[in-house]
């Protein structure tokens, strides 16, 4: 098996085909080490769009989704992927404030909480470096999936949800924080882990491992409404 990108393996039997992400060697990537793990390969695959009928109630809810959405639903929703008894709807950027508050608002849909974003960070999946991934509950229909957005390290702008989820705001910070996506149209876009003026997002696979100073005798710390202006 080659590591061209977004190659199709084959799956175990019942399975969708994999998406092959990357391809890695030896332990952590290291090269000539003599800890027993230099001959280690390890694919990392994804699953791939997954074929209807979805099963359970997953078709129901892309078929509103889509009628909702109108012409523009074959631009807003990449792909689908049902995984592990798991929806995953795969979102274009530009379509996911609309895509969300519709989740929310259908009666029939009724996604009424979203429990967060989390980042994550494929450096081998070209031009879809970043991930955003959203999981929404319904309390309604006591239903759950996945959102999922991917952006280009270049541009890695993905539009805020607080409008829809009021509750994203914290966890929209965390992720540009740690992973560097910017999420335009949030009221106040800050750190809340690092501090201020700490350079680069450490939960990205391209951040070094350890060398960082950090000094923690003598160091002053501004009271909370010293170290931002808010609006």
């Amino acid at each position: 098996m080659t590591d061209d990108k977004h190659l199709e393996a084959l799956a175990p039997q019942g399975r969708e085909p994999l998406t092959l992400i990357n391809v890695r060697e030896g332990m952590f990537g290291a090269k000539g080490d003599t800890s027993g793990y230099d001959g280690l390969v390890e694919r990392v695959q994804m699953p791939g769009a997954s074929e209807r009928p979805y099963g359970e109630w997953f078709d129901g809810v892309v078929d509103i989704l889509t009628e909702l959405l109108g012409d523009a639903a074959d631009q807003a929703i990449e792909y689908v992927v049902v995984d592990r008894g798991e929806l995953t709807l795969y979102i274009q950027r530009d379509h996911l404030v609309d895509v969300c508050r519709h989740l929310r608002d259908d009666q029939d849909l009724r996604f009424e909480m979203c429990l967060g974003v989390s980042g994550v960070h494929y450096p081998s999946d070209t031009s879809r470096e970043l991930h955003a991934v959203y999981p929404l509950q319904s309390i309604t229909h006591n239903r759950r999936l996945r959102l999922e957005v991917a952006v280009p390290d270049a541009d890695a702008r993905i539009p805020s949800i607080v409008s829809v989820y009021p509750m994203n705001n914290w966890h929209e910070r965390e992720t540009w924080d740690f992973f560097g996506i910017v999420f335009d149209g949030h009221p106040s876009l800050a750190r809340i882990e690092m501090p201020d003026d700490w350079q680069g997002h450490p939960q990205r696979k391209d951040y070094p491992l350890g060398g960082i100073p950090v000094e923690y005798k003598g160091a002053e710390i501004p009271s909370p409404d010293e170290r931002r202006q808010y609006r």
